[in-house]
């Protein structure tokens, strides 16, 4: 009876103090499209997102390149001119989750405050931002929606196309975390 008992305590206790919990899947996308015009949107699947239970901290990277767009001049021109990925090749969201504590993060959905610091373009800029966590089997689900305006990281939209791209991005953000 204790040589069963113990292997399962054992991996009860491991999987209920899991400190770090990560994925590099987490799926980004962004909206900046000015209604009744192109769509101007884009999406990530392969961004880094790592939870650290204990401190109650975060944080997600992307490398921007990787944003797909439908059409690939829009693409093109985003990582070139508007975002220029050769020299800020990485967006980064490092802060902290306010009144985190793991044992409150269960399947119902828990709406948290991630605050910190988000560097896109060279620029950086503290955010507080609505969270909602929720628990499913070994992994924590971590959804938000916020907005970005594109002054605030010094992005420069084109004249030609100012009144095409909406200044205050829509982001919405899905991460799995095991």
């Amino acid at each position: 009876m204790i040589k069963t008992l113990l292997p399962i305590l054992l991996t009860f206790l491991t999987v209920n103090s899991q400190e770090k919990w990560s994925t590099n899947k987490a799926e980004l996308s962004f909206e900046a499209s000015i209604p009744f015009l192109e769509p101007v949107q884009a999406q990530s699947s392969s961004t880094y997102c790592l939870l650290n239970t204990k401190k109650a901290t975060i944080i997600f990277v992307v490398n921007v390149k990787d944003f797909q767009f439908e059409r690939s001049l829009m693409q093109q021109h985003f990582n070139e001119y508007y975002l220029e990925t050769k020299k800020f090749p990485k967006a980064i969201f490092k802060g902290s989750i306010s009144k985190f504590e793991i044992t409150q993060i269960t399947k119902a959905q828990n709406n948290l405050l991630l605050e910190g610091t988000i560097t896109i373009h060279g620029k950086s800029r503290q955010i507080s931002v609505p969270a909602l966590f929720k628990k499913t089997q070994n992994q924590i689900e971590l959804t938000t929606s916020f907005s970005l305006n594109t002054d605030d990281f010094a992005i420069q939209i084109p004249l030609l196309v100012r009144d095409k791209i909406d200044k205050n991005v829509k982001i919405n953000l899905v991460a799995v975390l095991e």
